[in-house]
């Protein structure tokens, strides 16, 4: 049985209870987990992109697209396929001959007119969901999607429990 021991907060303020400090404790670091995992930072990707990476944007640039906005797609279908060698950097990061490869079949499907749809089935029916940065809701994604809510709950749980006992033993 796991056991957890949470020292009382000792609060300095009198219009605090000491009985409420293990809970607000709790609360509050309940409240961080829950903004941490649930608001990521987003930021305008393409001008960091440009700006961090311009060494990385030449080789797709190099890539001779109709129009301007092809080369928008092709960049944010790179962008948001992750590179099956590196396995932490998208296309456009990735150095990898198999990026590389990917990043010219990406350019490839966009010039013959596919969708973003028909590029991402294409990937993922050659490498799996292991390739999408969000993999889609589906029964063999299950786990990956809802493995942090229910460890976060079990976490919640056990503190509630063990904050319950630990003011059963100071009254006994």
């Amino acid at each position: 049985m796991i056991r957890l021991y949470l020292k009382p907060l000792h609060l300095k303020e009198p219009h605090l209870n000491q009985s409420k400090a293990p809970y607000l404790a709790l609360i509050f670091g309940f409240i961080i987990v829950i903004l941490s995992v649930l608001s990521p930072v987003q930021a305008s990707g393409e001008q960091i992109f440009i700006a961090a990476d311009s060494e990385l944007v030449e080789s797709v640039e190099t890539f001779q697209f109709r129009s301007p906005l092809e080369h928008k797609r092709a960049l944010k279908l790179a962008k948001t396929l992750r590179c099956p060698q590196c396995q932490n950097q998208n296309l456009i990061e990735s150095n990898s001959p198999v990026a590389k490869d990917l990043r010219l079949k990406v350019y490839q499907m966009i010039n013959a007119g596919s969708t973003d749809q028909e590029v991402i089935e294409f990937m993922t029916s050659r490498f799996g969901d292991f390739v999408l940065y969000q993999p889609k809701f589906t029964p063999q994604t299950y786990v990956l999607w809802l493995a942090p809510f229910f460890i976060l709950l079990l976490f919640g749980l056990l503190g509630i429990r063990s904050i319950r006992s630990n003011r059963r033993e100071d009254k006994a």
